[in-house]
């Protein structure tokens, strides 16, 4: 029996790394993916035209020195050496990203949904499957909570609720959880739950709080929506 129990263990093992890399290619990850890889992209144009535009400028100083008075040649390669190394300089500063360990708390509504799923994206392979499973679930949200958050004022409740949850609570409970050494994330506290439990039940209402912020904002636009149009029907309706 044991001989046929690993074997079903190393079977369940290899079918849950292959629908791990399946989720990651198509599932709800995926989107996210997708979405760093762009803003990576974006990075790269940003710093290739911030070294162009430096490149350029030494390149106009020089000439315009070498207008007034003679640079000769060694003057000449002396600015080409100053342009490459300030371009170099830029471009690699421009490219570099520090790992995204926490979410900053004074960038706008829209901002800070993006450094969030930044954040979920980058954390999530440290965490046991059943927390990546939650963590997907809210980063696949994230963009219809963007468009609502990007219309509301900072100081509204809602948004001051949800921008506490993805700044503070939830990246503090997944840092807890890091902290905690491996061997003891599998016993049970007094209530009978484990760590990895705790983790699953934090982020699932942390799931929940959001998608009720989402709910709740999309609801704003909605009657704002409908109230313009009876207003619409009952000035204009009866015109004829």
């Amino acid at each position: 029996m044991t001989g046929t129990d690993d074997k079903v263990s190393k079977a369940l093992a290899r079918f849950d790394r292959v629908m791990a890399v399946v989720d990651e290619k198509q599932g709800p990850i995926a989107t996210q993916a997708r979405q760093e890889r762009q803003r990576t992209i974006k990075r790269y144009g940003k710093a290739g035209r911030n070294s162009a535009l430096a490149l350029l400028a030494v390149s106009l100083g020089a000439i315009m020195v070498g207008v007034v008075t003679p640079i000769g040649l060694f003057g000449f390669l002396a600015a080409v050496l100053l342009a490459v190394a300030v371009a170099a300089l830029l471009f690699v500063w421009g490219v570099r990203e520090e790992p995204v360990t926490a979410v900053p708390k004074d960038v706008s509504n829209g901002e800070m949904v993006q450094r969030f799923g930044s954040y979920l994206y980058q954390n999530r392979r440290a965490l046991p499957a059943p927390a990546q499973e939650v963590v997907d679930s809210i980063s696949n949200s994230l963009g219809t909570l963007k468009q609502t958050l990007d219309r509301t004022d900072p100081l509204d409740p809602d948004a001051q609720d949800a921008r506490r949850l993805m700044s503070i609570h939830l990246p503090g409970l997944i840092d807890r959880y890091a902290k905690v050494p491996a061997a003891y994330r599998a016993e049970a506290d007094g209530e009978g739950k484990t760590v990895d439990q705790r983790l699953v039940e934090g982020l699932s209402a942390s799931r929940t709080a959001l998608d009720e912020v989402s709910e709740r904002l999309a609801k704003r636009d909605v009657d704002a929506f409908s109230t313009q149009g009876r207003f619409i029907e009952s000035r204009y309706g009866q015109s004829e």
